[in-house]
Formats: structure tokens, C-alpha cells, sequence
């Protein structure tokens, strides 16, 4: 039986989506690879000192420069003539890439770094304390953007890293999913059969920061994108190459089950909102199945 590349017995939550992620992402790009990954939950629930979840090497970062660390790496590895036989993924949660990383980040795209960026996109910075990050939904609760009497959660949409990252003519983009497994682990694969930078966005639910009960995981994740609040796409090359096709739900299915999202469900407007935010995905990407 092969080693695996991800161990359980790690301190992650139960029902963590990043955890499962994870181990996903790892076990496609295979044991030839080296993983840096910036300050965030994944890097305190896999490598509690002294031990270890990691099967490969794993070089930890700052919070905001796992890009560029990376881009070392790769750097390196190209001047012993080693670099085809690596595969180098840098990782970070959505504050990490989105907010905190992506100076270095966009650095490592612009030069042209043979690197696999892959984002844990959990829609907060929840290792300390579910702070609003540049990913967190329209109108979700945080604690940095509390519900009140003034407040209905979240002011500013989802920042658009995908097309941040097609912008920087990188050779693959894409967004995938904890509760669309195989595509998940397909995009990683295709990843790495292209050269030069590349940019893999994942939904990760969090059952503490999103609160829904651990074993609606991956039902909350498949919600996501079958209400077309998150499209699964793929770009090459700057082409829009592939879309994963809808019969859209309605987004109150995706948000009845989070209690970030508790307090929209009275009020038709707010969900209104977040339902035009769904439509024009669907209609941006063609998302929508044609019976």
C-alpha cells in the first residue's frame, strides 16, 4: 500500500471543508511535489508541532508570501534541472490569497512561475475568529461585519480572484469544489499537465464559520454551485474552456442551511440580492442547462 500524502488524525474540525480539500488536492498532484503554505487554519490543523499530516514536503510561509516562497522553490529546482520531475503548489486560505497575498501572488503569476497556486476559499479568515476577508459573500455575518440594526452582514461582494487571475494571461484558472470531488481532482490534474502559473480556486465549507452541522459539508458545498452562487469554470490560456451546467435552485436552498445567513431568511429583499447575484452568474457563464 502506497504512503499516504495526507495522514488523518490532524486537529482539523469535523466537517472541515479545507481538510478534505486538501487531502484531495495532494493525492492528484502526486508524491513528487512540495507544498508551501502560508499562515492560516490548514497550516495550524496539519502541523501541530512536532507532528506532521504532510507525506511530501512541506515548507511553511508568512501569511502573505507563500507566492513568492514558491516561486523560490520553483526557481531553485529549475537551476539543479530538477523541476520536471516536481510538482510545486503554493496554498493559502481566501485572506491569505485575496487579501494578505496578493502582491506576491500577482508577482509570481507576472513572472511566470511553474507554480500551481490553489486557494482554500472558506469565505473568511477563520483560524482567527471569522473576520470578513476580500472572498466573504454579499451579506454574510462575520465578525467583522456583524448583523445589527444598521447592518445586514457583508456591504462588498466576492472579489473576483479568478478573473484577477485570467487577467494576468496565466495558463490555467479555474474554480472547484469539496462537494464535486472528481472534478476537483481533475482540475489538479490538468493543472499540472501545463507549464508555467497557475490558479486552482476551491470551496471549502466551514461548519464553524458558516454554521451548518459537519455532516452537510458537501451538501452545503454542491448547493453552492448548483444555485449559481459559485460556478465551477475553467479558463486556458485566457479562453474560457470549460463550465460545470446547472438546473439553478433557488440560493434560499444554500442559505437556510448556514447560520451566517440566518438572518436574510425573513426578509424577501436580501434574498433578492443574493438571487440576482446567482441569475447573473448563470446568465455570465451560461450556466444553465437547455432542456
Amino acid at each position: 500500500m502506497s504512503k499516504p500524502l495526507f495522514f488523518p488524525g490532524h486537529t482539523a474540525c469535523a466537517g472541515c471543508g479545507q481538510s478534505l480539500a486538501a487531502r484531495l488536492v495532494i493525492e492528484a498532484a502526486g508524491p513528487n511535489t512540495i507544498v508551501v503554505n502560508n499562515t492560516g487554519c490548514l497550516e495550524v490543523f496539519s502541523t501541530y508541532y512536532p507532528l506532521t499530516a504532510w507525506g511530501v514536503p512541506f515548507v511553511h510561509s508568512l501569511f502573505e508570501n507563500a507566492a513568492a516562497v514558491a516561486s523560490g522553490v520553483e526557481a531553485a529546482l529549475t537551476y539543479l534541472g530538477k523541476k520536471d520531475k516536481v510538482n510545486v503548489i503554493a496554498q493559502g486560505g481566501d485572506g491569505g490569497t485575496a487579501d494578505i497575498g496578493l502582491q506576491a501572488l500577482s508577482g509570481m503569476w507576472e513572472r511566470g512561475h511553474d507554480v500551481l497556486y490553489v486557494c482554500y476559499d472558506n469565505e473568511a479568515y477563520m483560524n482567527t475568529g471569522v473576520q470578513r476577508s476580500g472572498l466573504t459573500p454579499f451579506n454574510s455575518d462575520t465578525t467583522t461585519s456583524p448583523v445589527g440594526t444598521q447592518s445586514m452582514g457583508n456591504l462588498r461582494p466576492k472579489k473576483p480572484m479568478p478573473e484577477i487571475a485570467v487577467a494576468h494571461a496565466i495558463s490555467y484558472v479555474a474554480t472547484a469544489s469539496v462537494g464535486f470531488l472528481q472534478d476537483l481532482q481533475r482540475k489538479i490534474k490538468k493543472a499540472f499537465s501545463l507549464k508555467g502559473p497557475k490558479y486552482i480556486q476551491v470551496h471549502a465549507p466551514c461548519p464553524l464559520g458558516w454554521r451548518h452541522e459537519p455532516r452537510q459539508t458537501i451538501e452545503v458545498g454542491r448547493l453552492a454551485v448548483e444555485t449559481g452562487l459559485y460556478p465551477l469554470i475553467e479558463y486556458e490560456f485566457g479562453k474560457l474552456t470549460g463550465v460545470r451546467k446547472i438546473q439553478p435552485k433557488p440560493v434560499e436552498e444554500y442559505l437556510r442551511l448556514q447560520g451566517r445567513f440566518r438572518h436574510l431568511l425573513n426578509n424577501p429583499q436580501a434574498i433578492k440580492q443574493i438571487q440576482e447575484i446567482a441569475d447573473n452568474n448563470i446568465d455570465r457563464y451560461g450556466l444553465k442547462i437547455q432542456l
